[in-house]
């Protein structure tokens, strides 16, 4: 695993000569420093690498031109210059590091180069954003035992919880080509569907249509074809996480699934938060990676005292819900849960290990969904299919609108952080259901 050590860069007493990252409630202190792709807001420029700071942007195209940096950060920097940050991410975490180094000294309060930076400066607030990486390849794994347990019990009560679970981290091959920024908007996906007093499928709109709260992982250096990569060097191949919402259309997926598991319950649509979070700025808040002892262990390949120190993130996880009701009537988003990504049944690392173990070649830029995290109260569930037990028991917010599952108009934001001595976040990331597309499919 990559221990990063915890440096001036992480200091809690650090301050920035940007007066909106010292605020305490900020998601981006200098203590963060995560990266985004973007450009200004109606302009015709093309989308680069920026920097969050606060409530701006430090614009690396700039930087980079500045002439100001030298050595394995210099190279870090050049390799931000193109639309997608997967040249940075190709890079080891010397370069990482260096490039994170020197940029919180550029930002540190009487920093000598300030009147030079504030020029790069660009508020967040005339922005918008791009997909951080090129994203090849997506896989989304099956994490939290909780939310597994709830489904189960949905699905088979007399089994919940497959023999597997315990020892394979599950995991399918999704769509990355649907994947896009914070602010998606997709339509209400169509498909099959086996209503239970039929003797065959309808094809329609989905009507169980939900969410899913989770934590992405962006690959950063990949792997040979053939070669696995060792548990204790996982996290030397992770650039950094982000927040991931996976929409999932649960009624197609109930009558597609087996025998080989999610298609086009799945892959109509994901949405991922603009900033992506490096595993350095999250060193100050790892814990101990924990496993019942009653439960089975992992085995060798999956198993080692880094992981069980600290393979573990203290990451508050949150779901709000915005209707379109709320939205004519002025109300702010509502909380629908909150819950915490330590409880993740396998670790990142674990994660990266089992994906390449068979040989399996991860590429920079490769995208890893954690699964649904849900806490082991109803309350931290991390879907609607569990808050309402499959839409048997409805949600009923605080204007009086009640959900089983989303309707058009609909808007949900996840929001995730780390709480501490600084606030280390994720920002948040959106998306919006709209109506059906009109049906193309069966019109003559």
């Amino acid at each position: 695993m990559t221990a990063y050590t915890l440096n001036e860069t992480h200091d809690p007493a650090r301050r920035s000569w940007v007066d909106s990252a010292n605020d305490g409630k900020t998601d981006f202190p200098i203590q963060n420093l995560p990266y985004g792709i973007f450009r200004r807001r109606g302009g015709d420029d093309p989308w680069h690498a920026g920097v969050a700071i606060g409530d701006q942007i430090l614009d690396l195209r700039c930087a980079a031109a500045s002439g100001l940096i030298q050595g394995r950060a210099a190279t870090a920097l050049a390799a931000c210059q193109g639309e997608t940050l997967n040249p940075l991410m190709a890079l080891d975490s010397r370069h990482w590091s260096a490039l994170r180094a020197t940029l919180s000294g550029w930002l540190v309060s009487g920093a000598e180069v300030q009147p030079q930076v504030s020029e790069w400066l660009v508020p967040m607030s005339q922005v918008e954003y791009a997909l951080p990486a090129a994203i090849g390849d997506y896989t989304d794994f099956y994490t939290s035992i909780y939310h597994a347990t709830n489904i189960g019990k949905l699905f088979r009560p007399d089994n919940p919880l497959l023999p597997n679970y315990h020892w394979v981290p599950i995991g399918y091959h999704g769509r990355s080509s649907s994947i896009a920024v914070s602010g998606q908007q997709f339509h209400r996906p169509q498909g099959q569907t086996k209503p239970a007093d039929s003797d065959m499928p309808i094809f329609g709109p989905s009507q169980r249509l939900d969410y899913e709260l989770e934590v992405g992982i962006f690959i950063g250096q990949g792997n040979s074809l053939g070669q696995p990569i060792p548990l204790d060097a996982a996290e030397q191949h992770v650039f950094g996480l982000c927040l991931l919402n996976d929409w999932s259309a649960r009624d197609l997926q109930a009558w597609e699934y087996q025998p080989l598991g999610p298609f086009l319950a799945k892959n109509f649509a994901s949405t991922v938060s603009p900033w992506v979070v490096t595993l350095e700025a999250l060193a100050p808040y790892r814990l101990p990676w924990q496993r019942d002892a009653e439960a089975p262990q992992p085995l060798e390949y999956l198993e080692s005292q880094a992981n069980r120190a600290s393979g573990a993130f203290d990451l508050q996880l949150e779901v709000l819900l915005q209707t379109q009701a709320m939205r004519s009537e002025g109300l702010p988003a509502e909380r629908l849960s909150l819950t915490n990504f330590r409880h993740s049944y396998w670790s990142v690392g674990q994660l990266v290990t089992h994906h390449s173990v068979n040989g399996c070649n991860l590429r920079p830029g490769d995208l890893l969904g954690s699964g649904t995290q849900s806490g082991p109260h109803l309350s931290e569930a991390g879907a609607l299919i569990e808050l309402t037990q499959g839409g048997e028991q409805p949600v009923t917010l605080k204007n009086g609108e009640q959900r089983r599952f989303l309707q058009d108009g609909d808007r949900v934001i996840l929001r995730g952080w780390c709480e501490g001595a600084v606030r280390i976040g994720f920002g948040e990331v959106s998306g919006e259901v709209l109506p059906v597309v009109v049906d193309h499919v069966t019109a003559s």
